[in-house]
């Protein structure tokens, strides 16, 4: 029987920046802090990584870092996802060598290719990648929504272990579940619809959300796999102030922004991303300090 990679809350964690380079002692510090408030796994360089904005040499230390720091206390998950196949699995095999558990792979963007594009796209990377595939379905981001009877073909691979949905549809989901026959798990990539996704047989979420508030975030997720949704639901309507705010602009300029009010790191992004507007950010100060995410 197959095993799930985790089940409850994945944090797709920020990359901290310095003016001159990565500031890899504030990721050190924001790793730890995130496996001891209860979070059961790390994306490494997922979008709210900046990585469309890294070098390879950054991508490269990046990982690396958060996989020494995790020290297999949790799996880490690389982003390799891109509009490149070719250089999706030179990315896959680079992660596997530093030693991540899983890659996070989105659909392609701006060429964005066909249903049965996908189908070729993510068998090329599952077949030498040599690293586990979490699909991503993000359509707000990319352009491209993958269709259910496009998912269920891809799901028949062995080394595809899950999907990441972020489209936000849950008819669309059942459906995803019902035609990949439990070949596959599924992870919510919409911190809004966590609970919702997690009732029709989802087991966790990849979050934005829990840079900021992983307690709260990993105990709702661990709340509906206990099957406590009553309990669950009533913390996911207590962080949507939050989750909205977050959406305020472009992710992950207000997570980075809300990470360095909490002293984390400091509020660097990388063109064409900028800081925060002062209105939205007083406005993001205000709900976190409503959660008690800051004083």
């Amino acid at each position: 029987m197959r095993t799930a990679l985790f089940k409850g809350a994945c944090t797709a964690i920020v990359t901290p920046f310095r003016r001159d380079g990565l500031d890899r002692e504030a990721l050190e510090k924001l790793v730890n802090w995130q496996i001891s408030s209860g979070i059961k796994a790390l994306v490494a360089c997922g979008t709210t990584g900046e990585p469309s904005t890294m070098t390879d040499g950054e991508w490269a230390q990046t990982l690396e870092t958060v996989v020494r720091v995790a020290d297999k206390r949790v799996p880490v998950i690389a982003g390799t996802g891109g509009n490149n196949t070719a250089r999706v699995i030179a990315l896959a095999r680079r992660a596997r060598a530093i030693g991540a558990d899983a890659q996070l792979c989105v659909t392609p963007y701006y060429n964005k290719t066909t249903q049965q594009g996908l189908i070729a796209h993510y068998a090329a990377i599952a077949d030498e990648g040599s690293l586990p595939v979490i699909l991503y379905n993000v359509p707000s981001r990319t352009g491209l929504n993958m269709e259910p009877a496009t998912l269920a073909e891809i799901s028949k691979h062995d080394q595809v272990i899950a999907m990441k949905e972020a489209s936000g549809d849950m008819i669309r989901l059942a459906d995803m579940i019902r035609l990949c026959e439990g070949r596959i798990d599924f992870y919510s990539g919409s911190d809004e619809v966590v609970v919702p996704l997690m009732s029709l047989g989802g087991i966790g979420v990849i979050s934005v959300v829990s840079n900021l508030a992983p307690v709260l975030t990993s105990r709702m997720a661990d709340l509906m796999l206990a099957g406590e949704t009553k309990s669950a639901a009533e913390l996911q309507l207590k962080l949507m102030p939050l989750i909205h705010a977050l959406f305020l602009e472009v992710s992950p300029i207000p997570v980075k922004a809300g990470l360095s009010m909490m002293g984390f790191c400091q509020d660097i992004l990388r063109l064409p991303l900028i800081s925060m507007s002062e209105r939205n950010r007083a406005v993001l100060k205000e709900i976190m300090k409503e959660l008690e995410v800051i004083p």
